[in-house]
């Protein structure tokens, strides 16, 4: 299975009312373990890179990482840059072959983040990629990007306008949802999601995924969340599968670095079908 586009994997979900683990990568032993774990599963994929680690890897070496690791892939895999506001690393990415951006214009008035994310999808349609929106900014700083600050929720016909005036492919809206670790449930607005998609049916990207609850999970992808983003489980399990790997190095004092990347592979595979498992993703590779 060749890598395919952003839209052909979210439109499905959308259809069939699943959702796709989207798991921002850190580095190459991470994405290898997310492909794995997605072709365990039998499951689509998207995978995410943030600008931190567009910029700490580079984009020609991350996309050759990404090139070699799916040349022949057995499930539908597609590479998504995470949250970006700076309008030239989305064009350099684009250049090289990633196939989906998240232009984050959302710290910008609704009219010039509009005016931009036209101009956005018009570039990446010269390529063949697709464009995930945003006009609220969801709470928190996830690699450099976003703010503490909870923005205004804009209105239903606000939501729509910027929709249909930018052409962009997939929406994520501010629903009580937040990036890092949640210090209580989130109270989620379930029934925005629903109004949004009954207006206009267009694919809903899910973010802040990290700890929330199966139930909301499954609630949220019944209404239309085709897309559910995953970056601080990752983080968390890397950095804590990491640590007992070296407490346990330093219990019997041998230090062997494959050692730990098999480790810290495995607990990645593992959150990787799980989350095919909750979302339902799990056996829908065609």
């Amino acid at each position: 299975m060749p890598v395919v586009s952003l839209k052909e994997i979210v439109d499905r979900a959308f259809a069939e009312r699943y959702g796709v683990p989207a798991i921002n990568i850190v580095n190459d032993l991470t994405l290898e373990a997310v492909l794995t774990g997605a072709v365990n599963s039998n499951s689509p994929v998207i995978v995410q890179t943030s600008v931190k680690t567009v910029r700490a890897i580079g984009a020609p070496v991350l996309f050759a990482m990404w090139q070699a690791m799916t040349a022949d892939i057995a499930v539908p895999v597609t590479l998504h840059l995470d949250h970006c506001p700076y309008r030239d690393v989305i064009s350099e990415c684009l250049e090289l072959g990633w196939n989906s951006v998240l232009f984050d214009a959302s710290q910008l008035p609704v009219e010039e983040n509009q005016r931009q994310t036209v101009e956005v999808v018009a570039e990446a349609r010269r390529y063949g990629a697709h464009v995930e929106g945003e006009i609220e900014s969801i709470t928190g700083v996830e690699d450099g990007v976003g703010s503490d600050t909870e923005s205004k929720r804009q209105s239903l016909e606000v939501s729509l306008r910027f929709i249909e005036a930018t052409g962009i492919d997939v929406f994520a809206p501010a629903i009580g949802n937040a990036h890092g670790v949640y210090k209580t449930e989130p109270q989620l607005d379930f029934d925005r999601v629903s109004e949004l998609v009954a207006a206009h049916p267009i694919p809903i990207a899910l973010h802040g995924g990290s700890g929330m609850t199966d139930a909301q999970f499954h609630d949220l992808i019944a209404r239309g969340c085709a897309k559910v983003n995953i970056s601080t489980s990752l983080k968390m399990v890397f950095m804590q599968s990491s640590l007992a790997s070296l407490k346990r190095s330093e219990e019997t004092a041998k230090w062997d670095p494959p050692t730990l990347f098999a480790d810290v592979s495995r607990d990645v595979v593992a959150l990787t079908s799980s989350l095919a498992e909750t979302f339902g993703s799990a056996g829908k590779a065609w």
